[in-house]
């Protein structure tokens, strides 16, 4: 069994292997970035590191979010980065076992390849994603991973020339 965490994205809810969450934190807002991609909020400190801040709304429905006192940043580990996704609620953590998890059969699985698939619980259907797939399949990945290496840069030589 495996355990995943669960969120809500306008009526649906989705879920998360835990293996790729680092963290679920308080929405606070991001710093835009000049010339990004729509989905990207902009970035955000979080635990020390900059992370970009994608809007799942935007990217699965293209649409913004609109912050709540529930709106939460579920924060995946993505090949080296910390990427920070919008929710409209992180509600829970779950235990689905692997044979629960049914693959999508749809046309739109080659659309959408970061649908692990559909985790058949008792009580409710959840859509199982890839933080890590999400997040390559956007066209704009490479200029947001260029786009936060600057950033960093930029930060650590603000913050050297502090020390001095």
């Amino acid at each position: 069994m495996d355990k995943y965490v669960v969120f809500r994205v306008e009526r649906e809810q989705y879920a998360v292997s835990i293996a790729y969450v680092v963290s679920i934190e308080k929405m606070t807002a991001p710093t835009a970035v000049p010339h990004m991609p729509d989905c990207m909020a902009g970035v955000a400190r979080i635990r020390g590191e900059l992370a970009p801040v994608l809007d799942m709304r935007k990217l699965l429905y293209g649409k913004a979010i609109e912050e709540t006192e529930q709106t939460r940043l579920v924060v995946a580990a993505v090949d080296g980065l910390s990427v920070a996704f919008i929710v409209d609620e992180a509600k829970e953590i779950v235990d689905i076992e692997p044979e629960a998890i049914k693959p999508l059969q749809l046309v739109s699985a080659e659309r959408t390849p970061y649908v692990v698939g559909i985790a058949t619980l008792p009580e409710r259907l959840l859509t199982v994603l890839d933080p890590r797939v999400l997040f390559a399949h956007l066209e704009e990945a490479d200029a947001i991973r260029e786009q936060v290496a600057a950033a960093q840069a930029a930060a650590q030589v603000i913050q050297e020339e502090e020390t001095v």
